[in-house]
C-alpha cells in the first residue's frame, strides 16, 4: 500500500499520517471545510456560522476589487481592517469614487503601496550589501502605510548605517525597537516526525511539475544540504533544490522528490483540534486575512496575515553568520523552534510554510496564542519551480 502523509497545516513542524492513497485523493463536498469554520471560529470566539459569514463578506470583497483591478482602476494596495472591511488605497478621487462604489473602503494614503515597495527594495539592497546585524526584519505595513522595520541591537555600524538610510525617508518608515532576534525554526532533537541529519522540521505541501513528478514544497533552511528526508523512522523523500545557504542572500523556499510510492495528502491535519482541511487552491490571502497553521511543536495555531515581501535577518543559534532571507509573509501566528516547513492555510487555500521567527518565543498552547511568524509564501515557490499544486 503506498504510504501518503498528511501536511499538518499552520506553521512549524507538520505532523504526518500514514494514510491509504485512495483516502489521500477522496474527493470534498463544495463549500467551506467544516474542520476550517471550527478552527476559525475558535480563533475568533465566535459561532460557526459567524465565521462562515465573515469568509463570504472576505471572498466577496475580494472579488470586488479584482473586478475593479480588471477594469483598470487607481488601486494601490488594500488589505483588510479589524472590521474585516477591505480598505483599498485609491490613487486619486475618481479611483476612490469607483472604490467606493463597488462596496469596499476608500482610502486616500500619504505614500501607498507603490512607493513603500520601492522604499522597502532600497533597503533590500543595503541589506544584501552588507547585512545590517540586529535589525531583525523590515516589511510594508499598508494599514499603517510606513515600511516598518524591528530592530533589537543598534550599535553595531552595520545598523546604524542601515538605519540612517531607513530614516532618511521619514514618516515612511517606522523603526520599532527591542524586538527578540529570529531564527529559522528546525531544532535539533532525534526522533520525530519529520527528521534528516538529526534535525526536525514539519511537512509542506506536495506538488507536481510538468512531467507529473511529486515533490514537497518545504522550507529552504530544512534542507540546506538536501538531505535525505524520514517519517517515522522511514524515508520517504530527498532534498533536491533550496534556494537558502546560511550567511548568504537567501529566499527560504525549497523541493524535495517523493520517493516512489510515497505521496502527500491533499489535507491539513490540525492537531486534534479541528478534523483535517481540505487543500482546494493556493490563492493568495490579502493582507489582514484569517490564516492558521500546523506544526509539530506549536501544533494549530491562527492568526491573521500582516504584511507580504517582508524582509529578515536570522541570527544562527548555533553561533553561525547571520543570514538575510527576502520575500516572506509575515503574520501574528505563534510558532516555535521546530515548526519551519509547516504548511499555513487561509480558508481552503494553501498560503505557505513556516519560515521562522522569535527566537525566545513561546506560545500559550491555545489556537489563537500571541505572537508572529514569517512564512514563505506559496504561489511563488510553485512559481519559481514550475509546479502545480496538489488538490
Amino acid at each position: 500500500m503506498r504510504n501518503a502523509l498528511v501536511a499538518a497545516a499552520t506553521g512549524t513542524l507538520l505532523s504526518l499520517t500514514a494514510l491509504p492513497t485512495a483516502q489521500a485523493a477522496q474527493e470534498t463536498a463544495p463549500g467551506y471545510d467544516r474542520a476550517m469554520l471550527q478552527a476559525l471560529a475558535t480563533s475568533l470566539g465566535v459561532s460557526e456560522d459567524a465565521a462562515a459569514g465573515r469568509l463570504d463578506r472576505q471572498a466577496e470583497q475580494q472579488d470586488a476589487l479584482a473586478g475593479l483591478e480588471r477594469q483598470g482602476a487607481g488601486t494601490d494596495g488594500a488589505f483588510f481592517d479589524t472590521s474585516g472591511r477591505l480598505v483599498v488605497n485609491a490613487a486619486d478621487a475618481k479611483a476612490g469614487q469607483r472604490i467606493e462604489k463597488a462596496g469596499l473602503t476608500p482610502r486616500s494614503a500619504e505614500h501607498g503601496r507603490a512607493a513603500l515597495e520601492r522604499v522597502k527594495a532600497e533597503l533590500d539592497g543595503l541589506a544584501l550589501k552588507k547585512t545590517p546585524e540586529g535589525v531583525n526584519a523590515w516589511s510594508v505595513d499598508l494599514a499603517s502605510d510606513q515600511v516598518v522595520v524591528k530592530v533589537s541591537d543598534a550599535a553595531g555600524a552595520s545598523a546604524k548605517s542601515f538605519l540612517k538610510a531607513a530614516r532618511s525617508h521619514g514618516d515612511a518608515v517606522r523603526v520599532v525597537r527591542d524586538t527578540p532576534e529570529l531564527t529559522t525554526q528546525a531544532v535539533v532533537t532525534p526522533g520525530d516526525e519529520m527528521t534528516f541529519d538529526g534535525f526536525l522540521c514539519s511537512v509542506g505541501y506536495g506538488a507536481q511539475d510538468s512531467s507529473g513528478k511529486q515533490v514537497l514544497v518545504t522550507a529552504g533552511h530544512c534542507i540546506e544540504n538536501l538531505p535525505v528526508l524520514n517519517y517515522d523512522g522511514q524515508r520517504f523523500a530527498q532534498g533536491t533544490d533550496t534556494r537558502f545557504a546560511l550567511g548568504s542572500d537567501s529566499v527560504d523556499m525549497g523541493i524535495a522528490t517523493l520517493d516512489e510510492g510515497s505521496s502527500i495528502a491533499t489535507e491539513v491535519g490540525t492537531w486534534g483540534r479541528a478534523g483535517k482541511i481540505a487543500v482546494e487552491g493556493s490563492e493568495r490571502a490579502p493582507v489582514g486575512a484569517d490564516i492558521c497553521k500546523s506544526g509539530r511543536t506549536t501544533q494549530w495555531t491562527c492568526g491573521k496575515v500582516e504584511s507580504y515581501d517582508a524582509t529578515v535577518t536570522y541570527s544562527d543559534p548555533d553561533g553561525g553568520p547571520d543570514t538575510v532571507v527576502t520575500g516572506l509573509g509575515s503574520s501574528s501566528v505563534c510558532t516555535e523552534g521546530g515548526d519551519s516547513g509547516g504548511a499555513y492555510i487561509s480558508g481552503t487555500q494553501a498560503q505557505g510554510m513556516t519560515s521562522g521567527g522569535p527566537f525566545t518565543q513561546s506560545c500559550d498552547g491555545s489556537v489563537n496564542s500571541p505572537g508572529s511568524s514569517y512564512f514563505q509564501p506559496l504561489d511563488d515557490a510553485l512559481a519559481h519551480y514550475g509546479l502545480t499544486l496538489n488538490t
